[in-house]
């Protein structure tokens, strides 16, 4: 299931502020745990498609505190969407011009897909208007995956595309490729 508005900036305002929640079922009891991560990646107005100036995960946030994890999960336990990561883009510094936000899964205890993590799924929001609702079934042989991307025009404001994209690499790996431009 995929539900998106693309691009979507919400009104003439465009959008300032955005969450990104994600949700997946534990492991069963006799295996591993499941653990999947929302990660961000700044790039500036110099280099859109270049190095990420920074990367906010689980374990960081962005040096100006405009991009923190609010809820994170290692495991899959709880209700509904389990880990969430907070944009504030309004507040972001001139220099930036673009984030994009992806999930990876751990590959510690072996090889893990999407296909093998049940109800899986992700939301992008800006208040209470849904941006974009995945489950991932397209991606259900990939190991990482961008969700959504967030770009400035020359006016400053910021708007949302839909960047769903499959990726196989660890989550070390996909913060260096997941800004890259599509390949056809």
């Amino acid at each position: 299931m995929r539900e998106a508005a693309n691009p979507v900036s919400s009104d003439s305002h465009g959008v300032g502020k955005a969450e990104v929640r994600l949700k997946w079922d534990p492991s069963p009891w006799d295996q591993p745990p499941h653990h999947l991560d929302i990660i961000a990646a700044t790039y500036s107005a110099d280099a859109p498609y270049g190095r990420p100036v920074y990367v906010v995960h689980f374990d960081s946030r962005s040096p100006d505190g405009t991009i923190n994890m609010s809820r994170h999960s290692q495991t899959g336990q709880g209700f509904g969407y389990v880990e969430a990561m907070t944009l504030e883009l309004d507040r972001l510094a001139p220099s930036f011009a673009r984030v994009v936000v992806g999930v990876a899964i751990h590959q510690n205890s072996g090889p893990k897909t999407f296909g093998r993590i049940s109800n899986a799924g992700v939301l992008v929001v800006e208040g209470y208007t849904e941006l974009l609702k995945d489950d991932f079934a397209q991606l259900s042989g990939y190991t990482a995956a961008t969700v959504a991307e967030f770009t400035r025009d020359a006016s400053g404001t910021w708007e949302f595309h839909e960047m769903v994209r499959g990726f196989d690499s660890d989550p070390v790996v996909f913060t260096a490729e997941m800004g890259s431009t599509p390949q056809p």
